[in-house]
This record gives C-alpha cells, structure tokens and sequence, in this order.
C-alpha cells in the first residue's frame, strides 16, 4: 500500500519523482540493474495522463506535432472552440514563447530532424516492450488489434500518402482500404462518409492504461520499492525537498510529466514544457462493436476499445495547469463518435481530464539537467508517454549505471534549451 514516510530509511540509490507510467517504468529498470529505488508522486500512481490514454502503443507514429502540416491547419483549428486544437484567449499571452519555439521546431529541416529522432526513439521503445513486460510478469496487458485510419473522401486520403511513403521506408506495415467493403471487413458500422482508411496490423496497445501503470506500481512494490505520497518542492543541493521533508538519494529522475519544469526552474534551469490538456469519455464496454482503434484523424480524436470500456477521446487544448476543465470538448467529440459511428450508444459514460507534457520540438527531454549531472531528465513525451514508456526505462536505467544507450541522445538532451533559459 501507497503510504508517507513516518521513519528515517536509508536513502536509495535512485528517487523517482513521479508515479506515472514513465517514472514506475523507469523504476523498474533501475530495479533490474541492481539499484535501490524510491518513487514519490503527489498523489500516488496512476494519477494523471497515465490513467486517462487511450492505451496505445503507437509505434508508427513517427512524426512530431510540430510539422508545416498542424501549422497550414492551426489556423482552420483555432476558430473552433471545441475543435481539434485550441487555445483558451485568455492563456495565449502565456502561450506566445510556446508557440513561437513550435513554430520554429515546424521548419521543415527540423521536422525532417525530429523525424529521425522520434523514429529511432519509437524503434528502442519497440524492442524493449516484450522484454519488459515478460520480465515483469505483465504481458496479459498487451493488445494487438491494430488500428484504422479512415478519410472522408479521395483528396484526405492522398494528402496521407506521402507520410504512409515514409513509414513504409522505416519498415511499417499498412494496407490501404479503398471501398467500403474492405473497410467493413476490418470494422464494420462506420459512416459512409468514410470512403477511405488505413489499416495498421501491427498496432499495440494495452488493455487498460490505468490498470497497466496500477500493476506497475504493484510489482514494483513485490521488489521492495517503496512508493511515496509525497509533493516534490523543489530540487536542492542535498536531494529533494518534499512535503515530507529532504530527500536524498545518490541519483534523482525527474519524471514529473506535466509539472517537471516548475521543479527544473528550482534548479535554475528553465524549459519551455507546456501542457497539453486532453479530454475523453470513457462509455460502458457494450456501447459499440468496436474491433480496432479507429482514429478520426481530421477530427483529432480516437475511439478505443478497453477492458474497462470504449473510450473516445484525443484533440489537444494548450491550457495550462491551472485552468478548470472545459468537458464541452469531451462532448463535441462524443457527438462527433455517434454520427461517425451510427449505432454508438452515447449514455452512461465517465468524463475525463488530464495533462500531457509537451516540449515545442515534440521530442522528450532525456538526459541529465543542465548544470546537475545526478538529475536525469524523463519527461516532456506529449501524447507518446505510454508508447516510449519502455524505452525510456531502459535509457533512463543506462543513464543511471553509466552505460552507453544504444542510440544518440542528443536530439532529447534537455540542455538544447538551455539558450531560453
């Protein structure tokens, strides 16, 4: 059980902050080579993004959020309160740097850039899923059901072609679906405005994201590792200072999600995270005979199949921390899911917010924080936390070990920031 210190221990090699997927997965890794491990998060596992996903493990996504592409869109998008992306008015002044870095990071050198890095990234992430989850007894969470990709009408599909071109070059297999009938063999009950789809075979995701970070957090707890509730304040010469007092620990990983750079900042390093606040409705499991992940992709939003239920939920809402919910956007795409989907039965379902970390690039910050060599970085992942969860543990794990990870860094190394600071 989850529980706050009441007594001096040890002080571990490695203190993890945060209990999402990321920081109870890097915990693993670090158990594995050897190192004691303490995880504090301020509310406990599974609190935040890590709950509320989709539950993919979107492998193929090679591409970042930053492209000349979302910036030709944006625009379209922005006049829709409830559409697939938005900006609060009254947080744009606070979002203008954000923005102006991902405009920069949209370029099309630096998309070709990130490209490479978020695909090597994907490619680690991929190879180390078996391993972790075999070696932690947690593979009955893993899924294989694909996903569909659907269009409304030719011109949508073939603008998709050139970003298929290139998956189909990093070794993705696809099948383009052209008549209704091939789109009906792979999930039936769509809308004829769908005329096109593609369908992705070698999609994973897990059964339910929460349940998954939930197991974590227990096996981690069946290896001895004490989990904490506990608020991380700040970072100090000395460790951490939490509200349980000073933690120290030989090593510290900053895996904060959404609220790491406030603790970066304490250190004096600032990093342009922001927070993109994504919105779903979870339904009964019945409500729809769904058999894959079908992604509405000009709409911004996924429809899911869980263990727990159908889940519809996506678009991005830069909002900050602070500001209260807006569930209207879980309901326009839950309206938008029952015409997409005829016969989606819409009542009965469970709203939903939660905070993704976004860095303008749309690349993670991994590596050690500037100007503190003991504080290794793991956040800043956006919508691709539960995806490179994995591959994140294990880098994190050589980091903390001294090993050579088996790809270059330097595109996720936090101190490209360093010039903003």
């Amino acid at each position: 059980m989850t529980r706050s210190p009441s007594s001096p221990r040890p002080d571990p090699d490695v203190l993890i902050i945060g209990a999402g997927v990321i920081g109870l997965s890097a915990a693993l890794a670090a158990r594995a080579r050897g190192l004691s491990v303490r995880v504090i998060d301020r509310e406990g596992p599974a609190a935040g993004a890590s709950a509320g996903n989709a539950g993919a493990l979107a492998f193929s996504d090679i591409f970042p959020l930053a492209s000349p592409k979302i910036i030709a869109q944006a625009p379209k998008w922005l006049l829709d309160p409830l559409g697939p992306l938005s900006v609060p008015p009254a947080y744009a002044p606070r979002l203008a740097p954000w923005l102006w870095r991902f405009w920069r990071a949209s370029s099309p050198a630096r998309v070709r850039a990130s490209t490479v890095a978020q695909t090597a990234m994907m490619r680690v992430s991929e190879a180390a899923m078996r391993p972790f989850l075999i070696g932690n007894g947690l593979l009955g969470y893993l899924r294989n059901e694909g996903q569909l990709q659907v269009y409304e009408g030719a011109r949508e599909f073939q603008a998709s072609l050139p970003g298929w071109e290139a998956r189909a070059a990093e070794g993705i297999a696809f099948e383009h679906l052209t008549t209704p009938e091939a789109i009906a063999q792979v999930q039936p009950g769509l809308a004829a405005r769908f005329t096109h789809a593609t369908f992705t075979p070698g999609w994973y995701s897990v059964s339910d994201p929460k349940l998954y970070t939930l197991a974590l957090a227990d096996v981690l707890r069946e290896k001895g590792v004490e989990i904490v509730v506990a608020e991380a304040r700040a970072l100090t010469g000395g460790g951490v200072e939490t509200s349980q007092g000073l933690m120290k620990a030989g090593k510290i990983v900053l895996a904060a999600g959404a609220f790491s750079h406030h603790l970066a900042r304490s250190a004096g390093v600032k990093i342009p995270l922001e927070t993109e606040r994504g919105y779903n409705t979870t339904l009964p499991a019945n409500a729809f005979d769904l058999r894959t992940q079908v992604t509405f992709g000009g709409h911004g939003f996924v429809v899911t199949r869980l263990s727990t239920g159908l889940r519809v939920g996506g678009a991005v809402e830069l909002g900050g921390l602070e500001r209260a919910p807006n569930f209207a956007r879980a309901e326009a795409m839950l309206t938008k899911a029952a015409a997409f989907l005829p016969g989606l039965e819409t009542s009965g379902g469970v709203q939903w917010m939660g905070f993704r970390p976004s860095l303008p690039d749309s690349l993670p910050a991994i590596g050690a924080l500037p100007g503190r060599a003991e504080v290794i970085c793991a956040f800043g992942h956006g919508h691709l936390g539960l995806t490179q969860s994995m591959g994140t543990a294990e880098i994190v794990a050589d980091l903390l070990t001294g090993r050579a990870p088996g790809f270059d860094l330097t595109p996720f190394s936090p101190s490209r920031f360093a010039r903003h600071a």
